[in-house]
């Protein structure tokens, strides 16, 4: 991946040749808060989960569906699964399909909901599968399956961070997901190793092996600071890691917000509270 600035951006990757899900063009921008533009031809769709669309021209209609849109989902009975599976990623169980419907080009964008990388994945160049945590899909060519990946082992399940379940995109097209803060990728070969706090385990390859490790001593595990157990992922594969999980953001948030709403350092209704507050006889 290329970089610009200290996000990655990435424009009109080459078309890939023959296969099931539709073939779009793209354009990762912004910095802090990026978004993705997707440019459609005529009859093209891509998915998104709902909530998440910037803007989009007037010959792209908007549709919801019941599931992820995919081909896979035929039938009520596989909606009705692709929808439940949805669920219990933590997703609504419907999902947006826009579809360009007019002459030419026409383009749709979608926002990032917080301060991240937007990360373009050809799921053909990989194998047809990536896994990521359970609230990183954004959208995809349509075509694209969003399913979800079962930790095997229970323990790691529990203490996996993001938990026993985490989200599984399945086809031949592109696919794109949000993580938090700034995002590395690192290139594990075959039995190599690495230590990943829990939460910062954004996105890997199908051939990663996820497993647990215990974080150190009974005394790094207590007063440490870094949770009771790290993420072992081993090789081979490729992993991003993010640096800013969203429920690390929103603890910092929570934490700082107080029983006064804010209201201490650096406020007005801190220490000049008093002029503020009438208390000015």
């Amino acid at each position: 991946m290329n970089e610009h600035g200290s996000v990655p951006t990435i424009k009109n990757l080459p078309r890939r040749g023959h296969g099931t899900a539709h073939e779009i063009d793209f354009e990762i921008k912004g910095q802090e808060m990026q978004f993705v533009e997707i440019e459609l031809d005529p009859g093209e769709s891509a998915i998104a989960e709902a909530g998440s669309m910037m803007f989009k021209d007037p010959t792209v209609h908007m549709d919801t569906v019941f599931g992820d849109g995919s081909k896979a989902s035929g039938g009520f009975f596989g909606k009705l699964a692709s929808a439940g599976k949805r669920l219990l990623t933590g997703e609504s169980l419907f999902m947006t399909v826009f579809t360009h419907e007019g002459q030419g080009k026409a383009r749709v964008a979608f926002a990032a909901p917080y301060p991240g990388s937007i990360l373009a994945f050809d799921l053909a160049q990989m194998g047809g599968t990536l896994v990521a945590q359970k609230d990183a899909f954004l959208c995809a060519a349509k075509g694209v399956s969003v399913g979800i990946f079962f930790q095997k082992k229970i323990m790691t399940g529990l203490f996996g961070g993001e938990g026993f379940i985490m989200q599984k995109l399945e086809g031949d097209g592109m696919a794109f997901v949000h993580v938090g803060g700034a995002v590395i990728e690192r290139v594990l070969a075959a039995g190599e190793e690495l230590h990943v706090d829990t939460g910062c385990v954004a996105a890997m390859t199908a051939t990663i092996d996820f497993d647990i490790v215990r974080a150190g001593s009974v005394k790094s595990m207590i007063f440490g600071g870094e949770g009771v157990f790290f993420a072992r992922l081993r090789g081979p594969g490729t992993v991003w890691i993010q640096s800013l999980p969203f429920s690390r953001l929103a603890g910092r948030i929570i934490a700082n917000a107080g029983p006064m709403g804010g209201k201490g350092e650096g406020s007005l209704l801190g220490p000049i509270g008093g002029v503020f507050d009438g208390d000015n006889s």
